[in-house]
């Protein structure tokens, strides 16, 4: 960008830097649903390793609190941070 441009564009500076910060938001958003998907996900495909008799009673236990343990403190920082 040559010195004329950069002046000629400086009064869009904030505008930019708002674009990018939303840009940054949506993407934190994003990686966000991905997270409580792929958490929701796991949690499908224990279930049918235990039907299946591929995980034993104890081990879909310590999965499946391990993974709802995960799940709810996404969903508590996801409330302080809207608080």
């Amino acid at each position: 960008m040559g010195l004329l441009s950069g002046v000629l564009l400086l009064p869009l500076a904030p505008l930019r830097g708002t674009i990018w910060i939303a840009e940054r938001l949506a993407e934190y958003a994003d990686e966000q649903l991905d997270d409580d998907r792929a958490i929701r996900r796991l949690l499908f495909e224990a279930e049918g390793a235990l039907e299946s008799g591929d995980l034993s009673e104890p081990e879909f236990d310590r999965i499946e609190d391990e993974l709802l343990d995960r799940l709810d403190a996404m969903q508590t920082h996801e409330v302080g941070v809207g608080s």
